[in-house]
């Protein structure tokens, strides 16, 4: 390995993987899951025309940490590859008695290699959106196979302005409260109808003469939610349904 590049670091997308409720599964079911996770990651790769050599990919444990080379276009990852991974997921899940849900989390930014992987704040916050309590709760809620939680930079520059299967109008906005402090997270279920806003309320302050009690804070999908645990919604927003 050439020694410039222990020091300097490339600006790549980072996408983390990772599965729901690994913790459920047993010493014989969990290689089967792990196999399947690689399996729909590498297949959607091939068919999004991703050659491996642009893909650097991490084992852990229970989903895998790829960070892919700025040649490849990021809106190629956005669009065709999730288009691809959902599809080969969707495969995947038909013979299985419970499906397979995954969680992606995507962001672009500064990311160092070295002999034992990658490391950077780019990969943190990956790691933190597809880890975090709102995509665990919607993708169970929902009953989905996959959901994708991009950081706000990501959806500003590439989501926004939309592209090949790309659409914008389908992310949802959401502040999330990270290890890092907060920051905007863009929720996207695909294959599901678009969320839709019913109004921009705002925030009630929290009160300084008792603690805010969110113990029992809840949504339900399907309805119009203002409040994730540990999450704030910007919007009223209804998830869910079928596309017509």
């Amino acid at each position: 390995m050439d020694l410039t590049d222990l020091s300097e670091a490339r600006y790549e997308l980072v996408i983390s993987v990772d599965a729901r409720r690994s913790g459920e599964y047993d010493d014989i079911d969990k290689p089967r899951m792990r196999a399947r996770i690689y399996r729909v990651v590498e297949t959607a790769f091939a068919h999004a025309k991703v050659a491996r050599d642009a893909v650097h990919m991490e084992d852990r444990g229970d989903g895998v940490l790829l960070s892919v080379s700025a040649r490849i276009p990021p809106s190629r990852l956005l669009g065709l590859w999730m288009v691809e991974l959902h599809e080969d997921l969707r495969d995947e899940n038909r013979a299985l008695r419970v499906p397979l849900g995954l969680r992606v989390g995507m962001h672009v930014g500064p990311v160092r290699h070295d002999a034992h992987g990658i490391s950077g704040r780019a990969v943190d916050l990956a790691c933190r959106l597809a880890d975090s309590a709102a995509a665990r709760e919607l993708l169970d809620a929902e009953g989905a196979d996959l959901v994708l939680v991009t950081s706000d930079s990501l959806y500003e520059d590439v989501v926004r302005g939309g592209g090949k299967f790309i659409e914008p109008e389908r992310y949802t906005s959401a502040r999330l409260t990270l290890k890092e402090g907060e920051t905007t997270a863009w929720f996207h279920l695909p294959g599901r109808a678009a969320a839709s806003s019913s109004r921009q309320p705002t925030p009630a302050p929290a009160s300084v003469d008792a603690p805010v009690d969110d113990s029992d804070s809840t949504y339900s999908a399907g309805r119009d939610i203002s409040v994730i645990q540990g999450s704030t919604f910007q919007r009223d927003v209804r998830i869910g349904g079928d596309d017509k």
